[in-house]
């Protein structure tokens, strides 16, 4: 046997080695199974040799990663190439029409991305972002905005998809806790402007006395002389316990309220007697021995038929009798009470109660009041002064409606 040199051996070796391989290459589309080998060197060539043609949205994967159509073949002795073909996704967002996209993405996440949509974290994706896309599908997005929420002096800025106020804060962990307020309110949708103001709300409650005044009662006292005042029973002042509560906001003071009260201790009222004893006195008057049984001071004037300057003229009384010396006149309570009873005035002398001062009451003049009646012949212009006016016995029959003078 005729050996071969051992350099011609190595020289066929080599020219071997150099020789293209062929690959063995499958195919897998949908449920087609196409494979191949041969001495295709592109994507191209290989899917052209099995008749296979991809539509615009198809894509071609190796190893579970996109393959260019002109890239080449890689480098194995056996390939596997997945034919992704491209499916309907329906996306449906918050008040818009639903868009229709062609797409061989393998997830809803990246299809959407691909798309052109800028997706964050804290959208609202049905299904999520994760989920393989395997047929036609309709996807709903409501994308996440940008808020800025102010609270406990600070500003935090997030994103929320949430249908509410209180949602947002809620998933941004910022929860409203008790009496907490938000602005806008937690039940109103996500502000326009993005703005969100939270509002610590606290509130206390705290028990606080009150003093309740007392008022005066008054009473009659037969123990008591005519016209003579004196303390029966003192007064006390009552106790009340209030429940306030206190309102702050952010660390200030907003309102306080009281909202109950109950009376602890009654207040006590004052008791203040007036006298009913009649006690009859006599006296020396202007030398005229009187007997009274009631003293009082008034303020004194006086009048007469005409006044001097006008043309008003008195020339009767409410009794009837004669504007003339020895008839006065009381202001009209006092009139309906005392009307035909005697009285004397020192520097004036006994007279009548026969007429009143009109519509006037004593306060007109501050105090009680009296008027004194002249005759145009004996008129005395009196200087208005304070004078002890007695009321003469007998002691009238209405004394009760006496005791205390309007």
């Amino acid at each position: 046997m005729k050996r071969i040199p051992w350099s011609a051996a190595v020289l066929i070796l080599f020219l071997a080695a150099c020789q293209p391989q062929n690959s063995r290459i499958t195919i897998l589309d949908g449920e087609r199974v196409f494979t191949l080998t041969g001495a295709a060197q592109t994507v191209v060539e290989a899917l052209t040799e099995v008749g296979v043609t991809l539509g615009p949205d198809d894509r071609l994967l190796y190893l579970g990663a996109r393959l260019p159509l002109d890239a080449p073949l890689p480098e194995s002795p056996s390939l596997t190439l997945t034919i992704r073909r491209a499916v309907t996704l329906t996306l449906v967002t918050p008040g818009g029409e639903p868009l229709t996209l062609q797409t061989s993405a393998l997830t809803v996440g990246e299809a959407l991305t691909e798309a052109g949509f800028d997706l964050h974290a804290a959208d609202r994706l049905d299904p999520p972002a994760e989920t393989p896309i395997s047929g036609d599908l309709t996807v709903s997005w409501r994308p996440s905005q940008e808020l800025t929420v102010t609270v406990d002096g600070l500003e935090a800025r997030i994103r929320s998809a949430a249908d509410t106020v209180g949602q947002a804060l809620a998933e941004a962990g910022i929860p409203l806790i008790g009496l907490d307020a938000s602005l806008p309110s937690e039940d109103e949708p996500l502000p326009p402007d993005g703005q969100i103001r939270v509002v610590r709300v606290v509130e206390s409650v705290a028990l606080a006395q009150k003093s309740i005044p007392y008022g005066t009662r008054i009473e009659l006292s037969a123990d008591l002389e005519l016209d003579q005042r004196a303390l029966i029973q003192g007064g006390q002042a009552g106790l009340a316990i209030a429940r306030i509560r206190t309102r702050s906001e952010d660390g200030v003071q907003v309102s306080q309220v009281s909202e109950t009260e109950a009376v602890v201790r009654p207040p006590v009222d004052e008791v203040m007697g007036i006298g009913t004893k009649v006690v009859i006195r006599t006296a020396v008057v202007d030398g005229v021995t009187i007997e009274y049984w009631r003293a009082l001071t008034l303020y004194a004037t006086y009048y007469k038929p005409c006044i001097p300057g006008t043309t008003i003229c008195h020339y009767g009384t409410a009794s009837g009798l004669p504007v003339q010396k020895g008839v006065v006149a009381m202001v009209y309570p006092w009139y309906l009470l005392l009307a035909g009873e005697r009285v004397y005035v020192p520097g004036y002398g006994a007279a009548v109660i026969a007429d009143n001062n009109g519509a006037m009451t004593s306060a007109y003049w501050g105090t009680y009041w009296i008027d004194l009646g002249y005759a145009e012949t004996d008129v005395i212009d009196w200087a208005n002064k304070y004078v002890t006016v007695y009321f003469l016995t007998p002691v009238p029959a209405n004394i009760a409606d006496l005791y205390t003078l309007p």
